[in-house]
């Protein structure tokens, strides 16, 4: 079992509810429990098409029994799920999960890099990330 943190966002539909219902399914993965989350904060988006609703960020602390690459899948099936649909880079979203930390593990494949490459620079992932670290 790890430890790892995980950034969430949604500015798209009621960005609360999607948030709390992202957070549900992460609890219902196997071996996979939701330990902190952070309070929400506002922000404005940041690259993608101008004209966008702000967003609603987060970041969860989680303890998991899967693979980075796993986690990943896993994370992408409960995207699916809360209605993301690919798009344009950066475009608005229902929900958006981010792994940013694996544990003390670097992870560098075409599909998932970890630590995630740009949140020491996005004040909208650090901010939640300081406040369950």
């Amino acid at each position: 079992m790890e430890i790892c943190y995980l950034g969430v966002g949604s500015n798209l539909g009621n960005r609360r509810l999607s948030i709390k219902q992202a957070v549900s399914r992460i609890n219902l993965l196997e071996n996979t429990r939701v330990l902190k989350k952070s309070a929400f904060i506002q922000t404005a988006p940041v690259g993608g098409p101008a004209g966008q609703p702000k967003f609603l960020n987060a970041a969860l602390k989680i303890r998991t029994g899967f693979a980075p690459l796993r986690l990943l899948k896993e994370l992408k099936i409960i995207e699916k799920g809360l209605g993301r649909t690919k798009g344009v880079r950066n475009a608005p979203r229902t929900i958006d999960l981010d792994i940013l930390l694996y544990g003390d593990r670097v992870v560098r494949t075409e599909k998932l890099v970890i630590p995630h490459p740009r949140m020491f620079v996005r004040d909208f992932v650090i901010k939640p990330l300081s406040e369950i670290i």
